[in-house]
Parts: C-alpha cells; structure tokens; sequence
C-alpha cells in the first residue's frame, strides 16, 4: 500500500470512527456504499498516467522536470474536475507515485531510495518482500498485475539492450546506480514476474564502513591489505548475501593506484577508485541468438590487455580454468570471488568448475593448479542475526596425495549473544602462514606481534611448502635440509644405502622432467655413493623402490633395465613417504649391496 493509500485510508478510518452511533449520526444505512476515497485515487491516478502516456512527444524529451511540470498541471485539472479534496501532503505523495510510475521503477522506486533496504523482491504483483538489516521483511507494496510489473521490467532492462519474453524469460541486468538485478517470467516463474533487486549503496562501502558493521576488525584488514599489495591471489568465497563483491571492492582498494586492472564481470557492479582501471561486462544473446561474449571470452582477451591485476567480479563456470591459469602465469595479485559454504567447499566447486570448461584434465592435475593459484580463501557469512562477518581467513600452501593442503590462520570465535546480536571476533589460530616471508620480501613492515600470528621457530626449518613454484626465482620449491641427502650403513660386509632422491648434486634442487629423468638422477646418486662406500652397483643384490604414482611402474622399469640388464634384482615396492611426495619427488630408491 502506498503513502497515499495509506493517508486516505486513516482518514476513512477516522471519518467512520466519528460517525458512530451515539456519536451524533444516524446508524448506517444498509444500501450499498458508493467507491471510497482510496478507489477514487486509484481512478484519478489511472486517468492522469493515461493523459502522461499518450503524450509520446513529452516522453521522448526524456526530461523529468518538464515531465514533472506538465504532471502537476493534468494533476490540478484531474482533481478540480473530479471535485476530490486533497490536502498538501496528499497531493505531493501522489504526484511523486506518478512520477515513479512515468520515469522511475513504479510501486517499488520508494524502496529502492530508501538506503537502510539492501535488497528488494517482487514476488509477483502482490507479493513484495525486502532486506533490512539482514532480515527479510513483507510490505504493503503491490503491483496492479503482472503487466504493471513486466512494464517496470521492461523499463530495467531496455536501456542495456537486453529483453525478456517467452523465448527468453530470465534476464541479469542493473541499474544506474550499479545495483544488480534478476528477473525471471512465465512459464519458468509459476507465481507471475519475479524481480530481485541487490542494491548498492550509491557511495562504495570502504574499510571504516565494514568495520562499523562489525564485518572484521581494523587489523584483519590492515592484514589482508598487506597480502593484496604482495601480490597474493585472494578468493573470497561465501553463501548467497553474505556480502562477497562488497567485500571483493574493498579489497580491491588496496591495490596500488599505478597499476592496470582489468574488471571483469557478468553485471558491472565494482566500483573501483584507482586511476586505470578497465571494466568489462559480459553480453547475452541477441533476439537471433547470436552475439554472446562469455566471461570467459572477456578472461581470455583481458589477458591480451597488459594487466597487472585481474579482478574477476564471480567465478561460476568454466572461466574458473582461465583465472587459475592467469593466476599461475604472471598475474599474481588477482581476485575473484564464488559460492561456498566453506573455504574447503570452495575449493571443490573450483574443480568442479574447471570441469565444466570442457576439458578431460586429470583431477591430479586440476588441484595442482589450485593449489598453485590460490594463496587465501577470505570467508563471508551472514550469521543468524542477519550480520555479514568474516569468519575464516585460509590459507592454500600446497598437495599432498592428491589432497589440496588448507589451514586456517584466523576464524571467527563467537563469544555471546548480546539484545539478539552475535558477539565475536577473527582470532588467529596460532598458525603461522607459510607466505609471511612474502612480506620482507616486498618491503611490508608489519606491526609488532604481527596481527598475532606466532612468531618463526628457529628451531624448526621452513617446511617444503614454505614457498610455492610461483614464490621461487628458480620456480621449484625449496627442499627440506633432509632431503639432500641419502641414509648409508655398514654391517656385517654389506653396505644399507636408503632415500636416494632424483636430487641434482650441483644445483640441490630436483630435477626437471618425468619418471625417466628422476629415475635416470636416481641412480646416478646411487652409483655415486656405493663407490664412495666401496661398492658398486654390481654389487647390490637387493632393491626398494617408492613411486608416486604406481602407474609410472612400466616407464621406471624400462630405465632401471638400461642400468641393471639381465634379470630383475629382488627387491619391493613401498608407498613414498609424504615429506618426499610434498618435495615433488616421483621416486626414491634404497639398497642392500655387497661392501
């Protein structure tokens, strides 16, 4: 019901209450009553939009205070003729509901000014719920029918070039001021036009803004600013409403003014403040069907635009494949957000993902990727009381038999209940992240305590993880101190040589290749260090072996018979130790030979 509506009916109401028996008026007759105040509006509003409409020439100047002026005259002649009394404020509330009605969104245009409403749904013409404070609430709205709410549509979406009917009945679209829109029609909608509405507030939200809705804290963003400027890639990852892109353009806002960024998203909704930036928005198809430009096709050629970083509004589909590749070749420092109950849940759908590009790739290889793109996972929620909060802040550190390696370094520790508010904070974990050294290296001072993160343990060396293939210069990982070198002992005339690794003695790093090549270094260390001993590999009379991969058997096989021909040595196969599988070794062997 509107305001109008709402005035006319109090004063029915207050016009009934005074005429009430023994009141000083007679009791009310039994014949039928004749239309009340609020028909007659609703009749004079309909006479006076049909004058408006029908005047094509006024409408196309698209001038609102001519529209405007030429309203309140129809307005005046409408009333006098109808000989309706209205007092000031009455007529201002109707004159702004046809204004609404001719150059705004209708019914709703009040709700979408009223900036405390985050989100507005028309559930068909009668129906219209909205967001406030994170709490769904129903309204006196309405729609006359579903024509008035297509027509309010129809106004959404035709300047954007964009249409909706039976051939094509959902679109995504937005408004002038950025905020997003979804409508969905008949025969896919069985309630009539729905319209949902994500508004956004006409100044972008900042730092201060999120802290004061008890989003995070003042230091979790200091942390989180410091990862942006190191270049780390940060998916931001949570349930529908729980305040991902607004999350993402804060986010965005650190990266440094003197860099190009490239925006990518299906409606342009970030609104970043940096100099260079270059925002482009999907297309759907034309009434032919043709025309369609993806977000992924918008991935692929932002990668031919020199980008320093590449924000990608929300992964869905197969464009999650591009924006790992693009995170893994040259482009560290990229954002994306998508939907997930959990960091881990993130992850998984990123696989799945990946998979709906249209290419076999081996899950092995496709949670390599991950694992290599992603640095952070920052966790939205939208907790029972209907606040929007952080609560994990994750980091991806590596694989280990096949499993993507996570671990949290803050969460979200509730701690009460205050008047139905959630009460809480991040807290670290007491987990030290393994890219902190990312930090000195890019000459980010952090503050004393370091957000509470514990400090490094001398006496525990980094772990293979410490630094991922995109962190090192050489783009290998840096190996565990106890992997460079073998195990050797000497018992009754036998020489026990265990853990050797395909390890390059020179450079002390892996070497590069397959199963072949590790092989192939492998027993060159093995040759090497039984004739320190002396021995020899003519000597050995017994062999383990740890693979990876059970199915490198045949091809590590082929080259141990190049160096041992004639009949297979005895010996056995065993599972590679996780600290060696982490070191991205594909083999490892050990001995039993004659001293």
């Amino acid at each position: 019901m509107s305001l109008l509506q709402r005035i006319e009916k109090q004063n029915q109401s207050d016009a009934q209450t005074a005429e009430l028996p023994g009141r000083g008026s007679a009791p009310a007759a039994s014949h039928p009553q004749p239309p009340g105040p609020v028909d007659r509006l609703a009749g004079i509003k309909a006479r006076i939009l049909d004058q408006i409409m029908g005047d094509k020439s006024l409408l196309a100047t698209g001038d609102k205070a001519e529209i405007r002026s030429k309203v309140e005259v129809i307005l005046d002649q409408v009333l006098q003729a109808s000989a309706v009394p209205m007092r000031r404020e009455q007529r201002a509330a109707l004159l702004e509901e046809i204004m609404a009605e001719i150059t705004g969104y209708g019914p709703i245009q009040p709700l979408l000014q009223d900036e405390s409403i985050t989100e507005v749904m028309v559930n068909g013409p009668r129906q219209v719920y909205i967001e406030r404070r994170g709490k769904l609430e129903l309204t006196t709205v309405a729609f006359r029918n579903d024509e008035h709410v297509m027509h309010v549509i129809d106004r959404i979406i035709a300047p954007l070039g964009r249409r909706i009917d039976e051939s094509s009945p959902r679109v995504d679209a937005r408004l002038p001021d950025g905020s997003r829109v979804n409508a969905i029609i008949p025969p896919l909608s069985l309630i009539g036009p729905v319209i949902t509405i994500r508004k956004f507030s006409s100044r972008p939200y900042t730092v201060d803004d999120l802290i004061s809705f008890g989003t995070a804290t003042r230091e979790m963003f200091d942390f989180l600013k410091a990862c942006v400027e190191t270049r780390l890639n940060v998916f931001v990852s949570g349930g529908t409403g729980s305040g991902k892109t607004t999350f993402l353009n804060v986010l965005s806002s650190f990266i440094p003014n003197d860099e190009r960024i490239v925006t990518i998203e299906d409606a342009a909704e970030l609104q970043l403040n940096q100099e260079h930036v270059i925002t482009l928005e999907s297309r759907p198809r034309n009434l032919e069907g043709e025309g369609e430009i993806t977000i992924r096709d918008l991935l692929r050629n932002g990668l031919h635009m020199r980008p320093d970083r590449i924000v990608v509004g929300e992964c869905r589909g197969g464009e999650a494949l591009d924006m790992l590749q693009a995170m893994n070749c040259g482009h560290d420092g990229s954002l994306s957000t998508g939907h997930s109950n959990t960091p881990r849940d993130m992850l998984a759908r990123l696989e799945t993902m990946v998979l709906m590009a249209g290419y076999e790739l081996p899950l092995r290889s496709i949670r390599e990727q991950t694992a290599s793109a992603i640095d952070l996972i920052v966790h939205t929620a939208r907790l029972k009381d209907g606040s929007r909060k952080v609560v994990n802040i994750t980091e991806v550190y590596g694989i280990e038999d096949d499993e993507i390696l996570t671990q949290d370094i803050f969460a979200f520790e509730q701690t009460g209940i205050v008047e139905g508010k959630i009460q809480g904070d991040l807290e670290p974990t007491g987990i030290r992240p393994t890219f902190m050294a990312k930090f000195k290296e890019n000459a980010i001072v952090l503050p004393p305590g370091e957000y509470g993160i514990p400090p490094e343990d001398p006496a525990r060396p980094d772990r293979t993880l410490s630094r991922k293939a995109r962190f090192s210069a050489e783009g290998v990982s840096q190996l565990d101190p106890s992997l460079l070198s073998s195990r050797v002992a000497k018992a009754g005339g036998m020489v026990y040589v265990s853990s050797i690794g395909p390890i390059d003695s020179e450079t002390k790093q892996i070497v590069p290749g397959g199963i072949k090549e590790q092989t192939a270094q492998c027993l060159k260390n093995l040759k090497a260090k039984l004739e320190a001993e002396g021995s020899s590999l003519e000597k050995v009379v017994w062999a383990n072996w740890s693979l990876r991969d059970p199915s490198d058997f045949d091809a590590f096989n082929k080259e141990w018979a190049r160096w041992f021909p004639g009949e297979m040595l005895m010996g056995q196969g065993t599972l590679m130790p996780p600290l060696q599988r982490r070191a991205g070794f594909k083999i490892s062997l050990g001995v039993i030979a004659q001293s």
